[in-house]
């Protein structure tokens, strides 16, 4: 059965985790799978994006597409003009 850890206990598993003790000790001592933790572990090296920053660079994203699109047609417009 699935059971959800409140974020303060699941940092305190990582904190100890980080100190040295062993992750199947924590595991029995806090009534959870090994792969759970071993899970939580392996989202921590991946690198986490807030929705903030993920709509900032979404945004970024779109108004360079833009500007490339504009630039792209100048280019293209110059090049008509030139073979005239």
């Amino acid at each position: 059965m699935f059971k959800r850890i409140p974020i303060e206990i699941k940092n305190e598993i990582l904190q100890k985790i980080k100190e040295g003790l062993s992750v199947s000790e924590i595991a029995k001592q806090y009534a959870i799978s090994d792969k759970t933790i071993y899970t939580w572990l392996q989202n921590q090296t991946k690198p986490q994006l807030s929705i903030l920053e993920y709509n900032r660079l979404r945004k970024e994203n779109e108004e360079l597409k833009r500007i490339i699109g504009i630039v792209t047609l100048e280019l293209e417009r110059g090049e008509k003009n030139s073979h005239r």
